[in-house]
């Protein structure tokens, strides 16, 4: 980090934040680093919150590649994306002043809409019926039709995101080292009539995915990116790919993510 000198803090409005941030303010200036106004003149970008303040930081901040991310959590415990505590300065301080730290690299999710609006997805990309009615999709990997899918929704999930959303509907949780996006059903409907995959499915880096919604009505679906709701409508094909963009975030040489995985699952 001796090279990154200007720091940008994010953090929510909340009671009792100021002063949270202040010690922070202090503690940086402590250590010959500068504190700037805007996210643009950073090259180090620190959230304090939990993982949704994280994500928020990165997107608003615009998936920036060329400065490090780090998160400090004033919850109970550590988190996903949080590397730091509030209340834990001496690592931070160690952080500052030693070679203890490792930069790791998350993939991102490229999501375009209608061959229109595109953005960026860090845990994950999620499309559900906007109505009670099952929701149908056609889904092609590399232009070839795959399935037709039938039931509530589906989500398209990096390897961090799979600790996210995506274990949440019994995806598999992978490790961030492999190139790759998990496609996870919601309440998927299988019968005699109907039938999908009725599982969790990773493809390559390499793949390009392609949902084709039928025009049925429930063509205004619920679409989230990451912890955001995205205010786009009518709705008639989505196509998602791993992005060349990557964040990269500070790493800790004893907390892989493995060993965070451990630390919040078991």
């Amino acid at each position: 980090m001796n090279n990154r000198r200007n720091i940008f803090f994010y953090a929510l409005h909340q009671e009792g934040m100021q002063a949270k941030l202040d010690q922070l303010y202090e503690l940086a200036k402590r250590y010959d680093f500068n504190i700037v106004e805007s996210s643009k003149n950073a090259n180090i970008i620190v959230s304090i919150g939990g993982d949704g303040t994280f994500l928020q930081a990165v997107r608003q901040t615009g998936f920036r590649e060329d400065c490090l991310y780090a998160g400090i959590s004033t919850g109970g415990t550590l988190s996903m994306y949080c590397d730091f505590h509030i209340d834990d300065t001496s690592k931070m301080i160690e952080a500052m002043t030693t070679e203890q730290i490792e930069v790791r690299k998350y993939p991102t999710i490229e999501v375009t809409v209608d061959n229109q609006t595109s953005f960026h997805c860090l845990n994950e990309f999620s499309i559900r019926s906007g109505i009670i009615k099952t929701f149908v999709m056609d889904v092609f990997i590399d232009d070839k039709h795959f399935e037709t899918f039938r039931g509530d929704g589906m989500i398209f999930a990096t390897p961090t995101g799979s600790t996210a959303y995506n274990k949440s509907v019994n995806g598999a949780v992978v490790d961030p080292m492999l190139p790759c996006i998990q496609v996870s059903e919601m309440a998927s409907l299988n019968n005699n009539r109907y039938r999908t995959l009725g599982s969790s499915f990773i493809v390559s880096g390499q793949r390009r995915l392609v949902l084709k919604i039928v025009q049925d009505g429930n063509d205004y679906p619920a679409m989230g990116m990451d912890n955001e709701a995205l205010s786009i409508q009518h709705v008639e094909k989505v196509e998602a790919k791993l992005s060349d963009k990557v964040i990269k975030t500070v790493k800790l040489k004893d907390n892989s993510f493995w060993e965070k995985v451990k630390r919040s699952f078991l």
